[in-house]
């Protein structure tokens, strides 16, 4: 049984603040370990519960975030660049985990919320569904017939998960988002225990799972926080549509295409 892993890292327990997510920081050099850590419990449980075979993406900013020679040495790492968002991901695997995840932009009380970029991008929808990354990526997958069978992170995108994909996909909260940077976490070592058993749940029951994939056809509403987000997108006035000064619509009944021109 193949398992893919992607890890981001505002969702880690104990990571609240900008400082933790930026390199060349105290705060992220320690928040990295945290990182690694709960990405290493994430794989013993998904071994424990019948994978066979486990990739785990870099997932966060640069890709280059792992301490990489702590990480359990029976998985193989994807890290850096961002050519496609999950390199090596078809048909054959049998769930998508989404680790250390965050909720969707605007989301209240939720932990460094945003969707993508803080900086460019405020609202995606798909559909007329709004996503997050959480939403994002499983419809990603789901468009190669993976299911997305946990995330961790905080409350919030715990809830944004149930209500999006139902309640048969695992969520492992490790922390109560009191504001964007104000937390009630778990420390990491008990993090760290809840993300092994959640994984290895995961992995037993993701024959269960279902794949999210709404029907075609496909259109994908994106609203840039300037102006000069939708001022870089070429437009052919088809496919994809300058709707307004902030927004352009991608439209298509290839899913994974629409999905990857819109990012």
């Amino acid at each position: 049984m193949r398992i893919y892993i992607s890890a981001d890292m505002e969702g880690v327990a104990g990571i609240f603040l900008p400082e933790q997510l930026k390199r060349g920081t105290p705060e992220y050099a320690e928040a990295r370990r945290w990182l690694t850590a709960e990405v290493n419990a994430c794989i013993e449980g998904a071994f424990k519960g019948g994978a066979t075979e486990v990739i785990v993406k870099d997932a966060h900013s640069s890709g280059f975030n792992f301490v990489l020679d702590e990480i359990d040495p029976r998985v193989e790492v994807v890290q850096g660049g961002s050519l496609s968002r999950f390199p090596g991901l078809d048909s054959s695997f049998s769930g998508l985990i989404l680790l250390c995840y965050h909720a969707m932009a605007g989301t209240q009380e939720a932990i460094c919320d945003h969707t993508m970029s803080s900086v460019d991008w405020h609202r995606y929808e798909l559909n007329g569904m709004e996503l997050g990354e959480v939403g994002i990526d499983a419809a990603e997958a789901g468009a190669l017939g993976v299911p997305v069978i946990m995330v961790s992170g905080d409350d919030k995108v715990c809830a944004e998960t149930k209500q999006l994909l139902g309640d048969e996909t695992m969520t492992c909260q490790v922390k109560i988002g009191l504001a964007r940077h104000y937390v009630r976490t778990r420390p990491p070592a008990a993090a760290r225990y809840l993300i092994r058993d959640a994984a290895e749940e995961a992995v037993r029951n993701s024959g269960r799972m279902k794949p999210f994939k709404p029907e075609p056809p496909y259109l994908v509403r994106l609203e840039y926080n300037l102006t000069s987000g939708a001022d870089r997108i070429r437009c052919d006035g088809v496919r994809t549509v300058r709707e307004g000064p902030r927004t352009i619509v991608f439209k298509g009944d290839d899913l994974l295409e629409v999905i990857t021109r819109s990012l």
